[in-house]
């Protein structure tokens, strides 16, 4: 097992993957290439982030990786309301998994966070 598999944050990030691949399945053919893609590449982006920053050698580093995380979970928040809105599909355990992983992975970066 890695490390970062050990990671709550990543871990609830790879469910949050899973459950934007099954949702994407369920949107009309046409935004295969468009909205599909984009939240499947999004979210895939968190977890890949996380785990990626996690064999860095600093902290510093890391964190930034986190980062840039959260950047593609607030992505991925985004293209969650834009599939309620457009489509009538209804998003809420996804965007809970969303909020739960948003926590974790700023507890992450506060945990560490090196000491001013």
């Amino acid at each position: 097992m890695y490390n970062f598999e050990k990671l709550k944050a990543w871990q609830e990030a790879m469910k949050l993957s899973e459950m934007a691949y099954g949702l994407s399945k369920k949107l009309p053919a046409e935004e295969k290439f468009a909205l599909s893609d984009q939240l499947r590449r999004a979210s895939t982006s968190i977890c890949l982030n996380i785990a990626e920053g996690s064999g860095s050698k600093s902290k510093k580093v890391f964190a930034s990786f986190l980062e840039i995380a959260i950047k593609s979970l607030y992505e991925t928040i985004t293209i969650f309301k834009l599939i309620e809105n457009i489509f009538g599909i209804d998003c809420k355990k996804e965007l809970e998994q969303c909020d739960l992983v948003n926590k974790l992975s700023h507890g992450l970066i506060n945990a560490i966070k090196p000491e001013n």
